[in-house]
């Protein structure tokens, strides 16, 4: 499920600890809702939702009305904005890559939402039934129920969900971390890079100065004729 580039939804922000908007984004998110609800009773019907979110995201048929069923708890085939706000949130966590932080964050209302009896517990049924929204796949789902029900009637209680919820935060908080640490290790690597390349220029720059100075050259010694002895001059001249 992904939310459409260029969409109204694409311009809100989540907030990465809470995972609620901003007042302002709220308050956007409030006015937007007013735009949809054409009929002016401050709630939308099966037919306004399935086109909000056919043109907001990539949802299926079956899953928008799958989604609006599952808001629509008291069956009054309608949803008020509080439902819708809820929504979203749920949409924006998903595009953002925060949907374990956001069960951990809302694990009471959603666990809410995904118990449609109301027998207070959730079998398998109810997260694959939903899987598309919160991502929980059948190897997570699997280890959910093997960790997690301790109770053994392949069903979930709340105080086990919320359990869940935070086990799934803390490996998603180790996986930030370590991801962190690698892309801190590829800086350092490319900052050892450099300085090998840098050391190398120099290196090479040395060598070229080096081959282009001249060489000194010794001047010539000039010779001089041998010197007459004394003697031997004094003689001759006497003759």
């Amino acid at each position: 499920m992904n939310v459409k580039e260029g969409s109204f939804l694409w311009h809100l922000y989540l907030d990465k600890v809470y995972c609620l908007l901003s007042v302002r984004n709220a308050k956007a998110l409030l006015d937007y809702f007013n735009l949809l609800d054409v009929h002016h009773n401050n709630t939308l019907n099966d037919v306004l939702f399935f086109h909000f979110l056919h043109h907001v995201t990539n949802l299926t048929r079956s899953q928008i009305m799958k989604t609006f069923d599952m808001l629509d708890w008291n069956a009054s085939g309608e949803v008020s904005f509080e439902q819708f706000y809820m929504l979203v949130c749920i949409l924006l966590a998903h595009q953002n890559h925060l949907k374990e932080q956001f069960l951990y964050r809302h694990s009471r209302p959603i666990f809410e939402l995904l118990d449609l009896d109301g027998d207070l517990k959730l079998g398998p049924q109810d997260f694959q039934l939903f899987s598309f929204l919160f991502d929980i796949k059948k190897k997570k789902l699997k280890q959910l129920y093997e960790d997690f029900d301790f109770t053994g009637d392949h069903h979930i209680n709340y105080k086990e969900f919320k359990l869940f919820t935070i086990f799934s935060v803390d490996k998603y908080h180790e996986r930030q971390k370590a991801e962190k640490e690698k892309e801190r290790e590829k800086e350092r690597k490319k900052e050892r890079e450099k300085a090998r390349e840098k050391e190398k220029a120099r290196e090479t720059a040395k060598a070229k100065e080096k081959k282009s100075k001249p060489k000194k050259q010794t001047p010539h010694e000039t010779k001089l004729p041998p010197k007459a002895p004394l003697g031997k001059k004094a003689l001759g001249s006497n003759k």
